[in-house]
């Protein structure tokens, strides 16, 4: 039977020699290559029948089957096509979107695809698709592009308060960022990110980078522009991949004045059990320029002594030093506790002015082990006042935990000391059932070394719902507790706040 398959070869090959002795045009030849791979393909279909009567008739004469006879159609498994190969394969799929395909894929297929597509597509640009949006590559791999951004969606329900005006409803877009990033070679690269939410436009994440590799296992970059701070688990930790719907009290409350981000430079050393930062900003992008501006030094360090393929031990540490500007003198803190988008449902300070600087610190423990996640997290922050009057001290701790009752692991990076994306071992889209986590925490903040400061704390349980790396639903319920001296809603009050989350990253 193989001596009949090479022999019928021969013969659609000779059939084919006078049409490729003509000077056909692309589309002649791309015609040619279908019609044959077509004749091929039904040639081999009657020869795999020829042989499968023949085996039949050998194993049971009385089952043998005329292949010449009408025969009964039936479903044949689809043939593994290049998606599907890398759909079962896990991997990104990369393509030539300007290039022709033939079908069905053999060698003289893509000798001709690959002709056609330099006279298609002379710049050979490809792309490749990843998490929600393509990745553009150069031809010759030293340009990269990719489109970027988040869709966060969050409504939110505050009862139980002896304050009506706290026992609201309400929504918001916690991000709706849209920005882009890129790299040229494998020195610079960059990256653009604007958010729309709230009613605002503001431009966030804006810098310039170089990256270089001392020897294997230790390397060290350089970035310059509107940058995020390095600072706490949860605040170097983004939006979109925070575990709870909003960032701790540690995270929020002991922070720089200017907020988290600022223009400035900042250097990073790498190596394979941590990494250890530092940055020198001034205002963030649109602070004022008619002064100077405040300039705040910062830096943080994180260490894996533990680190294998189930389980980390993760230690950190941080520090900012903080000088204010002649018009950011102003240190009034109104901090949320129970939920983002309840304006009424926060802890304050009452109002404080006079500030001339500020000095923080804390400290980060935790890990995981299997699909089981812990961290601590405790800060201080000096606030600096002027005319002898004493600081304005705040201080918050927290403590957070999670469990994937799916198996998956915590999305932990272990090159920057945060969470990040999660790797989803069953995503929704390819039949699973997703990642389920089951997360708690409680947290803790004093504004009380002033008169008028406040104080207040809060217990969340919450569940997250990762339909893919990409695409989660999350919802947190919390238990809350305030004392504010000043503002409002004074004396001690409690309540409950109920809040999710619809969030795509892409």
């Amino acid at each position: 039977m193989t001596l009949f398959r090479t022999g019928c070869a021969i013969v659609a090959l000779i059939a084919a020699t006078p049409a490729l002795a003509q000077t056909p045009t692309d589309a002649d030849l791309a015609a040619l290559v279908r019609a044959q791979a077509a004749e091929i393909a039904a040639l081999k279909t009657r020869l795999d029948r020829l042989e499968g009567a023949a085996t039949v008739a050998q194993a049971d004469p009385a089952r043998a089957v005329d292949p010449a006879a009408p025969q009964v159609a039936t479903a044949a498994p689809a043939p593994a096509t290049p998606a599907t190969q890398v759909a079962q394969s896990g991997q990104s799929r990369r393509t030539e979107p300007f290039a022709p395909q033939l079908a069905p894929p053999g060698p003289a297929d893509r000798d001709v695809g690959r002709a056609i597509a330099a006279r298609d597509n002379p710049s050979g640009l490809t792309t490749e698709w990843g998490a929600g949006l393509p990745v553009f590559h150069s031809a010759d791999g030293v340009y990269t592009f990719k489109p970027r951004g988040r869709i966060l969606t969050d409504v939110s329900s505050s009862f139980g308060s002896k304050y009506d005006g706290r026992n609201i409803t309400t929504t918001g877009m916690r991000a709706l960022r849209l920005g882009l990033e890129g790299g040229v070679g494998t020195h610079f690269f960059y990256q653009f990110e604007s958010d729309f939410s709230e009613n605002e436009v503001d431009v966030v994440t804006a810098f310039v980078g170089w990256r270089e590799r001392i020897r294997p296992g230790l390397d060290w970059d350089v970035r310059a522009g509107h940058l995020f701070n390095d600072r706490s688990f949860e605040g170097s930790t983004g939006s979109d991949s925070t575990p709870f719907l909003e960032r701790t009290t540690v995270a929020t409350a002991i922070i720089p004045q200017r907020g988290f981000y600022g223009i400035g430079v900042m250097p990073r050393l790498f190596w394979k059990t941590g990494h250890a930062s530092v940055t020198l900003t001034g205002d963030r992008i649109d602070g004022v320029q008619n002064v100077g501006d405040s300039r705040t030094v910062l830096a943080r360090a994180h260490w894996n002594p533990i680190k294998t393929d189930t389980g980390v031990l993760h230690l950190g540490a941080w520090g900012f030093d903080e000088s204010l500007s002649s018009v950011a003198t102003t240190l009034t803190r109104n901090t949320v506790i129970g939920g983002r988008f309840n304006g009424a449902l926060r802890v304050g300070s009452g109002t404080l002015t006079g500030g001339t600087g500020t000095t923080g610190y804390g400290i980060e423990v935790g890990g995981y082990r299997g699909p089981l996640w812990v961290m601590g997290e405790a800060g201080r922050r000096n606030a600096r006042l002027d005319a002898g009057r004493p600081d304005f001290v705040s201080k918050a701790w927290s403590l957070s935990g999670g469990f994937f009752l799916t198996g998956d692991l915590p999305p932990y990076n272990p090159r920057l000391g945060s969470f990040g994306q999660p790797q989803v071992l069953k995503p929704t889209f390819d039949g699973g059932v997703g990642a389920i986590e089951l997360t708690a925490r409680y947290e803790n903040l004093d504004y009380t070394s002033l008169l008028t400061g406040g104080e207040g704390w809060a217990a969340t349980l919450g569940v997250n719902w990762y339909l893919n790396s990409f695409t989660r639903f999350q919802v947190n319920a919390i238990r809350w507790n305030t004392d504010n001296r000043a503002g409002a809603f004074t004396g001690d009050d409690s309540g409950q706040t109920l809040s999710a989350r619809v969030g795509v990253t892409f």
